[in-house]
């Protein structure tokens, strides 16, 4: 089995996170999407293909112990020892795409573009560290 290039399949998950909202939602004249279910589940997907990217861009492991996931400040204190430019990215990343749209289910549909955007820049950044 051909293993998966990690940054092809984070901007997969970022596209799908797309999608979601496109063929699921819209937006009104004021500038707000009408259904928030939506938007939780494409900011959880765009935030799950940041991790993805990240993981593979500094080399980031489970926690073995408790085979889950680290912590969003595990995340910092790894990637601030290998690049402390990032670090804005990855905060301002959770911020939007994990906890206002992932969680709170923002509708605002400004909100949900500047996360996409932040999800673009982080997956590209670490396309260039990836090897």
């Amino acid at each position: 089995m051909e293993k998966k290039n990690p940054i092809e399949e984070a901007r997969r998950y970022l596209q799908n996170a797309k999608d979601v909202l496109k063929n699921n939602t819209t937006v009104d004249n004021d500038g707000y999407y009408s259904d928030s279910k939506y938007v939780r589940m494409a900011g959880n997907t765009a935030w799950n293909g940041c991790l993805i990217a990240l993981d593979a861009a500094y080399d980031i492991k489970k926690d073995k112990k408790k085979d889950t996931r680290l912590s969003i400040d595990d995340y910092k204190r790894i990637i601030s020892g290998k690049d402390k430019k990032m670090i804005p990215h990855v905060v301002e990343g959770y911020n939007l795409l994990h906890l206002s749209m992932g969680y709170d289910g923002t509708k605002r549909a400004s909100v949900v573009k500047d996360g996409f955007a932040l999800a673009k820049t982080i997956i590209s950044r670490c396309s260039e560290k990836y090897q």
